[in-house]
């Protein structure tokens, strides 16, 4: 994930101290994702999990939960996302929230909105979630049409009000697509208007119905654009004291991209930019982040439910997270990693990490070619 008002932040006022939410130096584990279920009442077309409104066969526990929980805490994770599916379907959902706070996490909540009426985000606000991200995927015609249902536009603003309203910390998350990437100009309006002040870009990744859709991904130029964009809006947040937090997520190309905004833009700031980006280092899957699936396998990242590192049945994290035969984890944890193509002769390599491995895989079949999604060309980024 790419911080980028927080980065900016960094580079004009390199005296001021770290941004709240710093990792602790004692919490040594990655971040985790933690799919509690895969059932969700919507359908959306870039679901990396392919959730539907049904049960699925296998799922943990809440005991296995729970028992689970004592493990990451006791490896030193610092942070869970909680998700799904839509994770409010989940009937212990509470129970486990508070006993995670309970084991000192910070906590995230990931949602598509549609069920956080007064009642919900009110349990929400008791159990003490840190931050809510509610997914927005553009105005009401195409988030409809993205997620499956018309009307869940209204139920996701409503959800997102009722957070403000109960003081619950909330962000919007907006995937882009060819369709919906005009609609960005106007979710910012909207976000002024509500008072949100997190938008997280998500860059469309090919995994579960996400593959399957994947000819509906903003081409490069339009991602540019839209990038571009959140540059600009975050340099405006920061001459006007602004304190909005601007992020994207799932094309590290975006970090080699900010570097070469600023050279054009502010470029006494270039050498302090390039210092923040490289200590970055770009993709995190399989050393930052894992995740948990709804089932118990422990993943690289959400976008590889392809390849299990391990079930949490049979072995506890820390042996899966540190298991030195597995050839994939050694791979991304490489540095530099073993990319291909265009990747390996990348100037940018030690900003970005090779970028999104798993878009690689779909496309080709093998995790170290070069990754399709980036959208800088041969000229900017060969040595």
């Amino acid at each position: 994930m790419l911080r980028i008002s927080q980065l900016l932040r960094q580079i004009v006022h390199p005296d001021d101290p770290p941004s709240r939410g710093a990792k602790p130096s004692r919490w040594n584990g990655p971040v985790v994702v933690w799919n509690l279920l895969r059932r969700c009442n919507l359908a959306c077309r870039h679901c990396y999990a392919a959730s539907s409104d049904r049960s699925f066969q296998g799922e943990l526990t809440t005991g296995e939960i729970y028992r689970i929980l004592e493990e990451l805490r006791a490896f030193g994770v610092p942070a869970l996302i909680l998700s799904g599916g839509e994770p409010l379907l989940h009937p212990d959902l509470y129970a486990i929230a508070e006993r995670a706070k309970g084991l000192g996490f910070y906590l995230g909540l990931s949602s598509n909105g549609t069920l956080m009426d007064a009642q919900q985000v009110a349990r929400i606000q008791a159990v003490g979630f840190d931050y809510v991200g509610i997914s927005l995927d553009g105005l009401e015609a195409h988030h409809d049409q993205n997620r499956g249902q018309p009307g869940a536009f209204r139920l996701s603003l409503a959800g997102i009000r009722q957070c403000h309203r109960q003081g619950v910390k909330v962000g919007i998350r907006f995937t882009p697509t060819q369709e919906n990437s005009a609609d960005l100009p106007a979710l910012f309006s909207l976000m002024e208007a509500e008072g949100i002040d997190r938008f997280y870009l998500s860059h469309w990744n090919y995994a579960g119905r996400g593959t399957a859709n994947r000819a509906d991904d903003a081409a490069h130029q339009t991602t540019r654009r839209l990038v571009e964009t959140l540059f600009q809006r975050a340099w405006a947040d920061l001459h006007s004291g602004l304190t909005r937090e601007i992020v994207t997520g799932n094309n590290d190309a975006d970090g080699p991209f900010l570097l070469r905004w600023i050279e054009q833009n502010w470029p006494q700031g270039v050498d302090r930019a390039r210092g923040l980006l490289t200590r970055w280092g770009g993709n995190s899957s399989g050393v930052g982040i894992a995740n948990i699936d709804n089932r118990g396998f422990v993943h690289p990242d959400i976008f590889w439910w392809n390849h299990s590192l391990g079930h949490l049945r049979e072995h506890p994290f820390d042996r899966i997270w540190q298991n030195p035969d597995e050839t994939l984890l050694a791979g991304l944890r490489q540095k530099p990693r073993p990319v291909k193509g265009r990747c390996a002769r990348c100037r940018y390599l030690d900003l970005c990490g090779g970028n999104t491995r798993v878009r690689a895989l779909q496309l080709t079949g093998d995790p170290w070619a070069e990754d399709p999604g980036c959208y800088l060309d041969d000229t900017e980024i060969m040595e």
